[in-house]
């Protein structure tokens, strides 16, 4: 794309609201100033440091320096939100700051609202006093899942919206049909609502589970310092998911569970938690580049979100089929140090924090997809393989990772201006057609491949494994114990 190629989607009647404005937020402005119409002088950022103010200083953006809190966010948003004439829109892109109150604040305005995650009010992740079930984004998913069953419709709030969770629901969607049309399998396409039918093509398609199967290799010009957390996107965000306890939607077809492995008492139960921090609990998984690799199964929302859409009950409600599917995440080597360094130090985060900016990397690829596995072709992994060197040509602020996000936070505020009545949604609900048509241009190659490789590729090798050999996708080959 040029810049007198950019396609405007719509138009943002009234003010934009950007809450947070670290790597995401950053990258994600340039964007809407490409392909929305709106009024410039109703578009304003809050964020409680003033890193990035040099950047809104010169693309004309007001900026607010405050915490947005449990205290003051209706006081500080609600004008903000409601100013002048036209309907609003609240860009949430900020930690510590409670998605759930948000939305109703938003939905209550008559405010189109998007975020990329479920987040909770300062202090939750790391509360000693809590049940680990509570800590979990099971339970964080469950309290904006209630609030949709309780007030369906009205206006579009859209939860969960970035890379993973968000794009990747819009890739799974696109991979099943693509393994439809390879095996031969007779089928119409589901609506982008239609969870039971979505359901019944997987199941016949024979998906047995689904790796949201990443590889970061971005390189730093420099050595990562001693004492320093490094990462390619917020490193609040990764360190504050990788504490929370592993989680992962559980399948029909595992016949074992991890001793540590609990359910949960209420909601949909889609999904289990381990009692163990999912940025210290590994997994085996196959991206294109790397091949077989290493994967933190980190918590995330598309990890349970995905496995409930694909979930198929009975007539008396019980569940007949259900893909297992968790994050398989090896993030860029400084990152994984990074890891290293906190858990060997008791879990305690470094004192210091920093993203990895363009400049300050010197190449490589996120390599982000979705790794569809125990079908009669094996394994189909989909996804983009977008590269340091192509984000530094198609957008400005942001390295591979971050512009992974930015677009897809990109399609979900187009797919929300083109359905502002949709109610609460998640990524999964939502049309991938047209959410990836307009996010594929930033995404460099968007690729699906097939691979033999299985979690018992070259075991048990020196040492006795306990293993599944009758299914090579039990969760019990996968898991590395």
């Amino acid at each position: 794309m040029s810049g007198k190629d950019y396609p405007v989607y719509g138009e943002i009647t009234g003010p934009i609201v950007m809450l947070g404005f670290g790597s995401i937020g950053r990258g994600t402005l340039p964007l809407i100033e490409r392909h929305f119409k709106y009024d410039k002088d109703r578009i304003v950022v809050i964020d409680p440091r003033d890193d990035n103010a040099e950047i809104l200083s010169k693309h004309g953006v007001k900026f607010i320096q405050s915490a947005v809190t449990k205290e003051n966010y209706r006081e500080l948003l609600s004008p903000l939100l409601t100013e002048g004439e036209g309907r609003g829109f609240c860009v949430n892109l900020s930690v510590d700051t409670s998605s759930l109150d948000l939305i109703k604040l938003c939905r209550e305005l008559g405010v189109l609202y998007i975020d990329t995650v479920v987040e909770p009010w300062l202090g939750f992740y790391f509360d000693k006093t809590a049940d680990n079930s509570t800590r979990t984004n099971y339970a964080l998913r469950e309290t904006v899942r209630e609030e949709k069953r309780k007030n369906p419709g009205g206006i579009t709030a859209v939860s969960c919206c970035g890379a993973n969770p968000g794009m990747v629901s819009w890739f799974v969607k696109q991979a099943v049909v693509d393994l439809a049309k390879e095996l031969n399998v007779e089928f119409d396409e589901p609506e982008a609502a239609d969870q039971r039918g979505w359901a019944k093509l997987m199941k016949k398609v024979g998906v047995k589970g689904i790796h949201i199967a990443e590889r970061d290799t971005q390189r730093t010009k420099n050595p990562k310092p001693m004492n320093v957390f490094w990462n390619t996107w917020s490193a609040e965000g990764f360190i504050s998911e990788g504490l929370q306890p592993s989680e992962l939607g559980w399948g029909t077809h595992e016949k074992w569970k991890p001793k540590n492995a609990k359910k949960h008492k209420s909601g949909c139960k889609a999904a289990i938690y381990l009692e163990q921090p999912g940025a210290n609990t590994r997994v085996r998984t196959w991206c294109p580049t790397p091949g077989a690799q290493y994967g933190f199964l980190v918590t995330h929302n598309e990890s349970i979100s995905i496995a409930d859409f694909f979930t198929l009950r009975d007539k008396k409600g019980e569940v007949s089929y259900r893909p297992t599917c968790h994050y398989a995440y090896h993030p860029a080597n400084d990152a994984v140090l990074s890891l290293h360094e906190m858990f060997g130090n008791g879990g305690t985060q470094q004192p210091k924090l920093h993203v990895l900016d363009e400049d300050e990397l010197v190449d490589g690829v996120d390599e982000l997809g979705v790794l569809l596995y125990g079908h009669d072709k094996n394994a189909y992994w989909f996804g983009s393989r977008l590269s340091l060197e192509e984000t530094r040509e198609l957008a400005p602020y942001q390295n591979a990772t971050g512009l992974q996000v930015t677009s897809a936070v990109l399609a979900g505020m187009v797919w929300a201006l083109e359905n502002p009545e949709a109610g609460i949604v998640e990524a999964d609900e939502m049309d991938y057609k047209r959410c990836l048509e307009v996010q594929l241009p930033y995404l460099g190659p968007v690729e699906g491949h097939y691979t033999d490789w299985t979690p018992l590729e070259g075991r048990p090798g020196l040492f006795p494994e306990d293993l599944d050999e009758s299914d090579p996708w039990q969760f019990r080959n996968i898991l590395v114990r």
